[in-house]
Formats: C-alpha cells, structure tokens, sequence
C-alpha cells in the first residue's frame, strides 16, 4: 500500500481536501447531471481572474449535424500560434467553464490564441463522439489560422489530443506539437502505477474504469487508438511530445510509457514525473509550489512546441 503521507506535502494535501469537501458521501448515488454540478461548483472554486491582457469569445464550429461550442482565448493582435485545448473530466464532466482560467493563463503567459473546445460527453454520447468533435475543431483551426498549432489537453483531453496526433499523420498540415498533461493513454491496467496508485487521492483505478466504460458504451474499445493511443503499433511521425504525469495517479505510467514508444519510433518526446502530486493539479496551480512549479513547465512546453523549438 502507497504511504501517501510520505509522498504529498501538506499544501497538496489541504488541495486534496478542498476538493473533497465538494463531493458528499453519496456523491456515488448521483446522477450525470448533478456529478456535472458537484464538479462545476468545484472547479468555480479555484477560478482565479484572468490576467489583465487576455480577452475570450465563444463561437461555434460547424460539424454537420451539430455545432460545437468554442471559447477562444486571445492577448496580443497577431499572435505567433494557436493552442487548440482539449478539457478533462472522464469525458463525463466538464466544459468551457472547467478550465476556464487556465486557458486564459496559457493565453496570457505565451501570447498564443488557445481554443478551448466544447467537445460532446457520455453518456450521452459515445465514443466516438469526442473524438470527432476534437478532430471536427482541429480541422477548423488550421482553416481558421495559418501559423502552427499545439495540441494540449488534460487527462480525457490529453487522450483526446494524442489521438488526433496519431490520425492525421496519413496527410495535411501536422500540430506542431503535442502537450498532454496526466493524460489517460489506455496503458496496462495490471501493473506499474495502476496498481501501486489504485487508490490514490483524486483519481483512482475505479474511478478510471468507471469513466473508459461510460464512454465505451459497451463496446470493446481495447486495440482503438482512437480511444487508446497506447494500442497504436504504429508511433513514428508524430509531433514532438511533451507529457506532465503526476507521481501519484494510476495514470501515471501512460505517460512514461507513451514517451518510450515515441522515442523507440525515433520521434522526440520527454515525461515529467512530477513529484508529489495528483491528478488534476491543474487547480492548485496558485495553491501549491509543486503544482506552481509543473504549471510553468507546461506553459513552457507549449510555447517552445509553438515557437518550432525542442530545448529538451
């Protein structure tokens, strides 16, 4: 059993504690909607202003039979690249107001546009329904803005984003890079971290399957790499790659081990284990010096990517 007491520092854990005080007990009786309200009122919690220089508009990208809601992030008038943002939330919870305020940093701290997309939940909607509407906005940021484009995308985003990665390799214009933060990648979930962190704060190894179900629909999605990256037998061609995991998430090892396939394909990727900290430390970012810390990283991570630069 992982002795988390030695592992997370006291600002982490009064993090950790905060966003449990969100979810009662009976949290597990609830239905969809209010898991969506429960996990809205938490992140609102942690918004933080945005900084001074960043404006926000939403539009809509046109996908046929659907529109897809966008928020798209700007700070400077001709800005050198675009961030297209895949949220987190299982692909279950979460939105345009989820991670509001970290787009808007992002924006703020590299000068890129970022757009933040809306893409369709289960539910409701199955696989592949996010992974179109990720795909669908995609397409419409290189219709829409000619200089290069990051994908970055946290947990279910950075699924999200490194499955678009491995699909538009056969042609077109390519992201000029791939930032996945805690990402969930379909890694073996018998071993390694999934077993070691299967209880861990935050996210744990039910958590995980509760969530890849509700998106499967049922369905055998296991050799899909359009749901798993990791099932991929094919890792050459893709973007340079940057992933942030945190050290004590099941996930963890997806990260490391989604680099290693990157680089045994001859590609460049480097992983951050970041020490101490837990799934979705995105919103400790002004709590908690570590998560400070990974945050500046990752910020640095999307503007070198952006910017054509490798300083790995």
């Amino acid at each position: 059993m992982t002795d988390y007491t030695k592992l997370i520092d006291a600002e982490t854990w009064a993090f950790i504690d905060k966003t449990d005080s969100f979810y009662p007990p009976e949290t597990v009786t609830f239905t969809v909607e209010q898991q969506r309200a429960v996990y809205d009122r938490m992140c609102a919690a942690f918004h933080v202003a945005y900084p001074q220089n960043v404006s926000a508009r939403d539009e809509t990208v046109d996908a046929g039979d659907h529109a897809i809601p966008v928020r798209i992030y700007d700070s400077v008038a001709n800005p050198a690249a675009l961030v297209l943002y895949c949220h987190g939330g299982g692909f279950v919870v979460g939105g345009l107001e989820s991670h509001d305020d970290v787009c808007a940093e992002i924006c703020g701290r590299t000068g890129y546009r970022v757009v933040s997309v809306d893409y369709r939940l289960s539910p409701e909607f199955f696989h592949p329904a996010a992974f179109d509407d990720a795909m669908t906005a995609y397409k419409w940021a290189l219709s829409s803005f000619d200089g290069p484009v990051v994908l970055c995308g946290d947990s279910a985003g950075g699924n999200l984003c490194a499955a678009i990665a491995h699909a538009v390799r056969a042609g077109g214009r390519q992201p000029a890079g791939l930032v996945l933060i805690y990402p969930v990648l379909g890694g073996e979930m018998t071993k390694g971290s999934y077993v070691a962190h299967a209880e861990a704060p935050m996210l744990t190894l039910r958590d995980v399957t509760f969530y890849g179900n509700i998106r499967a629909g049922g369905s055998d999605v296991s050799s899909d790499p359009t749901t798993m990256p990791l099932a991929d037998t094919d890792f050459s061609g893709l973007p340079p790659t940057v992933i942030f995991s945190a050290e004590c998430d099941p996930l963890c090892d997806d990260g490391r081990d989604y680099r290693d396939a990157i680089l045994a394909a001859g590609g460049k990727a480097v992983w951050f284990e970041e020490t101490g900290l837990v799934h979705g430390y995105l919103r400790a970012r002004h709590s908690v010096g570590r998560a400070r810390d990974s945050f500046a990283r990752i910020v640095g991570a999307v503007k070198a990517t952006g910017a054509n630069e490798w300083p790995y």
